[in-house]
């Protein structure tokens, strides 16, 4: 891969952490940005920079070869209150409409608008097969997901290609739903979350970054594609298999009532099932490193 001048939104957060490193090993060059650019001071260096969403970000867009776009708000570990689902939607809207003002008033324009999604557009599906033609589902997270799009693909407008990974269910120890159910289990008292019945969309943190990366490489990738293993398993099977690979037993059910009453509205994205099939990025010959649970469980756990 040539070495390209990447801006990078959400590149200090749990998925944009080991964006960024992978980036680095690849010999790129990184401008980061974020809300608070002072406290990245000591890390500033020649292949990465940290700067601000103000000025800065407008002379920084047109230096730049490809933008990614994986700021948000987190989802998990509060209830969604009226405030809460705000910034929920206000840190992607405002966030992806701001960069794609930006490349609109570019004098030189990226090639590539990298802009993240999740599987959640959807909707809670059952155990119906999901691929990127499937329309869209009328929950909050889904209406998130709809416009959060919607602003990325202006940039299109404009000349430059976008994509849109779907993000699944990441497998990472330090965050996500995998670091909320590590806890019970090194307890002993580890278990499926809700029915278990539902289906997870899970991506190795690994495959993600490949895939987040992967129209850099193929210039024939655009729009949506579903950023997520070939092999959606149920919570019972993700629980199972992580009580197995830690050797810890995998009995102690959370209840979905139990889970509605703690977290309200937000269970809704541990709750909700999705059978999502990496469609496009199979077909455009995408190969997964981690294609097995158990596999994936056992690299991070």
């Amino acid at each position: 891969m040539d070495t390209k001048q990447i801006l990078i939104t959400g590149g200090t957060g749990f998925i944009g952490n080991y964006l960024s490193s992978e980036l680095l090993k690849q010999g790129h060059f990184l401008t980061l940005v974020t809300r608070s650019p002072e406290k990245y001071a000591d890390q500033q260096a020649e292949n990465r920079t940290y700067i601000g969403w103000g000025d800065d970000l407008d002379e920084a867009i047109p230096q730049s070869d490809v933008i990614i776009n994986l700021v948000g708000e987190n989802l998990f570990g509060q209830r969604w209150s009226e405030s809460v689902k705000k910034r929920i939607y206000d840190s992607r809207i405002e966030s992806t409409r701001k960069l794609a003002e930006g490349i609109q008033k570019a004098k030189k324009r990226p090639e590539l608008f990298i802009s993240a999604s999740a599987v959640g557009i959807y909707g809670d599906s059952g155990d119906k097969e999901l691929d990127e033609a499937s329309p869209a589902g009328d929950d909050f997270l889904a209406n998130v997901c709809s416009d959060w799009e919607s602003e990325a693909l202006k940039a299109q407008d404009y000349g430059v290609r976008v994509a849109i990974p779907r993000i699944g269910i990441v497998l990472e120890e330090d965050g996500g739903v995998v670091e909320k159910m590590l806890l019970p289990f090194k307890m002993f008292v580890g278990g499926p979350i809700g029915t278990g019945n539902q289906y997870v969309p899970w991506i190795h943190m690994k495959d993600l970054c490949d895939a987040i990366l992967y129209p850099i490489e193929n210039s024939e990738m655009s729009g949506p594609f579903n950023a997520c293993g070939p092999n959606a398993a149920t919570m019972n099977e993700l629980a199972k298999k992580m009580g197995s690979v830690m050797g810890r037993p995998s009995i102690f059910r959370v209840p979905e009532f139990a889970l509605n009453i703690a977290l309200g509205e937000a269970a809704q994205p541990v709750l909700s099932s999705l059978n999502v099939k990496p469609k496009v990025l199979e077909v455009s010959g995408f190969e997964f490193i981690y294609s097995d649970l158990e596999e994936a469980l056992a690299d991070i756990l």
